[in-house]
């Protein structure tokens, strides 16, 4: 097994990802990796595997210590490969012949299907993808295991399955984990560290508790400042008046004593603790309103695959003003295909049958490709055209938003998907809807962002239909929940009741 330690490692980049970071990661440990998008999680996870040098200190893994690091996207060589052998390809070349058997293990602890181990990775779903890269990391036998954006693209019944597989299988080993999924990281890990370009700060509990005591500390480092800043205050005018009474009265001691109080003011001053402040950009969310009551209402619908294979019926749905209707089910149940209907619905009105939508309906809608984002147009190409509010109003909304003047030019495509993301919630906010669509909105979002997303939707009174594998998010805002289920729909009290059916298998 072992451990690895970190001395004082720091990683510069145009600024500091983090830096002095001391931190032992022993046996059986599971810790959490908390920062926003782009604050140096999948550096440091780099770091702990050797992948990547950090700027100063170091790094020492226990003798012979294998560690094995799951990225986030599946290489291109390994697509055409079947599930089965993508991961017999992670064996070293020298144990690869008879060792079968460790394959068929790991795809039985994930439940993967005989059929399933046949099927070539380009056809496997996003979560399945996802479970190979850590099945191949798995199946080298390693002594440590990174993880990186883990629950990406699973659904929850996954996710749960791999929570239960951290907690049990792979049990034996530290594992680090890099997420923005709160549950997640409750469920899995038992320290958490927040990365900061300042001063990180860890604590021997999962992320909510870990949490509430990071709010603790920087709150007290905020009046150790303040109390400090008042003092400064007071020793530098005492030190002023004392050096204007020595230079008029000639008192060398007086004048000494204000130099005395001036040093005491500046050691004070340098030992002021820089205070965090997470380098996001607001998400803000609008509601233009409207007098209906009912914006939707749907009677005998029948959902449908492309091809016209029916997915299941919804008999009766309304939606009146204030709900925020959260649709659950497992995966390839049709979810994302109910959204794409709705949304069909309520920009052609009155050609879907059994679909009645509001005159004053005003849509927002956001799916998980992103596709209401045009990857070849810039930021300020993209915000100028659909919006036409002017070239300053433009780039001060996208400098609102996180986009500095540099990314403000660059293609779409080229942006991070966390910075995709933001750019299409703040289209979504300049179109002021008034009614939600909105398919997996937290995906490349950083716990900060769901948090002011959450907070938005809340607080602009938002009406919507959402799919979400996010628990927190989904617990916050939904005031209504559907599942689908054997192809019909059902309204339940709780997403709680459809969690037990998924850990009941």
């Amino acid at each position: 097994m072992g451990s690895i330690s970190l001395r004082n490692v720091t990683v510069l980049a145009q600024d500091p990802l983090f830096q002095n970071l001391n931190i032992v990661i022993g046996e059986q440990d599971r810790l959490g990796l908390v920062a926003g998008n782009g604050a140096g999680k999948t550096t440091l996870l780099k770091c702990l595997a050797n992948l990547f040098e950090p700027t100063h200190g170091e790094i020492t893994r226990s003798r012979g210590m294998r560690v094995a690091l799951v990225e986030q996207d599946m290489p291109q060589g390994l697509l055409d490969l079947s599930l089965h052998e993508s991961i017999r390809r992670a064996i070293p070349p020298a144990e690869r012949d008879g060792q079968d058997w460790r394959v068929d293990v790991v795809l039985d602890e994930f439940e993967a299907s005989a059929e399933l181990r046949t099927l070539p990775v380009r056809s496997l779903s996003g979560g399945w993808q996802r479970l190979a890269l850590i099945a191949r990391a798995w199946v080298t036998e390693p002594d440590a295991l990174l993880l990186d954006e883990p629950t990406n693209h699973l659904d929850l019944e996954k996710l749960l399955l791999l929570e239960e597989w951290i907690g049990s299988v792979a049990r034996q080993v530290p594992v680090v984990v890099a997420s923005h999924d709160r549950d997640f990281l409750d469920a899995c890990t038992t320290k958490t560290l927040f990365l900061r370009p300042e001063t990180s700060v860890s604590f021997n509990h999962p992320y909510r508790r870990a949490r509430a005591l990071l709010d603790d500390y920087d709150a007290a480092i905020a009046g150790r400042n303040e109390k400090d800043r008042r003092e400064i205050k007071r020793l530098r005018q005492n030190a002023g008046e004392l050096r204007n009474v020595g230079i008029n009265s000639g008192s060398d001691l007086l004048l000494t004593k204000a130099k005395q109080l001036k040093k005491r003011a500046e050691a004070l001053e340098e030992g002021l603790h820089a205070v965090h402040k997470e380098r996001t950009g607001e998400i803000r969310l609008a509601n233009r309103g409207t007098h209906a009551k009912v914006l939707v209402a749907l009677e005998n619908v029948t959902v449908r695959k492309p091809d016209g294979d029916r997915l299941f019926e919804i008999p009766k749905l309304e939606v009146a003003q204030g709900d925020l209707i959260v649709v659950l089910g497992r995966n390839g149940v049709g979810k994302s295909q109910f959204v794409r209907l709705l949304r069909k619905a309520m920009e052609q009105p009155d050609q879907t049958a059994g679909i009645r939508v509001s005159p004053t309906l005003v849509l927002g809608y956001t799916d998980q490709e992103l596709s209401q984002v045009p990857v070849k147009e810039t930021p300020l190409g993209f915000i100028l055209s659909a919006f036409r509010l002017g070239d300053q109003r433009s780039r001060a909304l996208l400098a609102g938003a996180g986009f500095s003047i540099e990314q403000q030019q660059r293609p779409i495509g080229a942006l991070s998907p966390g910075e995709r993301a933001r750019l299409g919630l703040l289209a979504l906010r300049l179109a002021q809807p008034n009614f939600y669509l909105m398919d997996e909105p937290t995906n490349h979002l950083d716990i900060p962002g769901r948090e002011a997303l959450e907070s938005e939707i809340l607080a602009s009174e938002a009406t919507g239909i959402l799919v979400s594998h996010d628990r927190s998010f989904i617990g916050a805002i939904g005031t209504r929940f559907l599942v689908v289920e054997g192809r019909k729909v059902k309204e339940i009290e709780s997403p709680d009741i459809f969690y037990a059916t998924l850990r009941a298998g």
